[in-house]
């Protein structure tokens, strides 16, 4: 083991699930390392000032990232955490992801005051979700609903649903389950009929490339069967040149030795699906992931994601 640092500085957005999950993680290192202090430096990323445009049209996750990355790279920060679902498909030069977290439920999660299920909403009814993948999986099963775009933070998207401006709206369980907000999910939905987004409940930890000596010291917070369904599902993805501009999804669950991943991608519309399942050693995750890409686009995932 190296010597441990005096101190470790965790970055991490200020939102209030975003500063669960540092704090996980913080309390974590503070019970592996009690002579270590870990301190948490809260950001306001890019990604939660602009809050009257989809993701999609504004650069993407990314914006979540960026100014954790910055700090990184100055040194005012050790470590930040984030969603994986939130972390680029490729990082910039100079960063790693050293650590995945054990996941949270990964399904996608119905919240309503009115229903109890997405099969209850009457024809014309507005559901809100910010992520084209859950767009486009709803319109292909309940093409009567109306999509309509919904951004903020947890506390602000159910906000906007107790005001009534939505029937219902979708968001990720894991979220919801760790904030203690269970309660408010009427419907889990089963990831064969929503398949969740990439990395979707793990937890990631990067670090800049030039902390080698962090990489031992934050390897106990890796949780194995997470990291490789994490990476054969981002491997899918990097192959298809995923971002939150294009409706696609995968999960991946550990079989004994196996990973079984299954991927899909869509039209916005939900109109063209494509859905693959793909098996391989747990060794190859991101192989793996690929050879799905390598499924989806023999059946024409290429020509769906050049049309958008």
């Amino acid at each position: 083991m190296n010597t441990l640092p005096k101190k470790l500085v965790i970055a991490s957005r200020e939102s209030a699930l975003a500063m669960w999950q540092a704090r996980h993680i913080q309390s974590r290192l503070q019970a592996l390392y009690p002579q270590t202090e870990v301190t948490i430096l809260g950001m306001t990323t890019t990604g939660d000032q602009i809050l009257d445009t989809p993701l999609a049209k504004v650069g993407g996750k990314g914006l979540f990232v960026k100014e954790l990355e910055t700090a990184l790279a100055d040194g005012r920060a050790d470590l930040a955490v984030h969603s994986m679902k939130d972390v680029p498909m490729n990082l910039p030069d100079g960063f790693m992801l050293t650590a995945t977290g054990e996941r949270e439920d990964p399904r996608d999660a119905f919240v309503s005051n009115q229903y109890a299920c997405l099969e209850d909403l009457p024809e014309g009814s507005i559901v809100g979700t910010s992520s084209l993948r859950r767009q486009s999986q709803l319109q292909a099963r309940f093409a009567h609903l109306k999509i309509e775009s919904l951004r903020g933070n947890l506390q602000t998207r159910l906000r906007k649903l107790d005001e009534g401006q939505y029937a219902a709206i979708i968001l990720a369980a894991a979220g919801l389950i760790r904030l203690e907000l269970g309660d408010r999910i009427r419907q889990f939905i089963a990831p064969e009929q929503s398949i969740p987004a990439v990395g979707q409940g793990a937890l990631g930890i990067e670090i800049s490339a030039n902390r080698p000596n962090l990489i031992a010291i934050l390897a106990p917070l890796n949780h194995a069967d997470t990291q490789v369904c994490v990476e054969a599902e981002r491997g899918m993805s990097r192959a298809l040149a995923g971002s939150c501009t294009v409706p696609l999804g995968a999960y991946a669950v550990c079989e004994g030795e196996n990973i079984r991943i299954t991927g899909f991608v869509a039209s916005v519309d939900g109109k063209q699906m494509l859905v693959e399942t793909a098996v391989g050693h747990r060794n190859h995750a991101q192989t793996l992931g690929q050879a799905l890409a390598s499924q989806l686009v023999a059946k024409g995932a290429d020509k769906i994601l050049a049309a958008l």
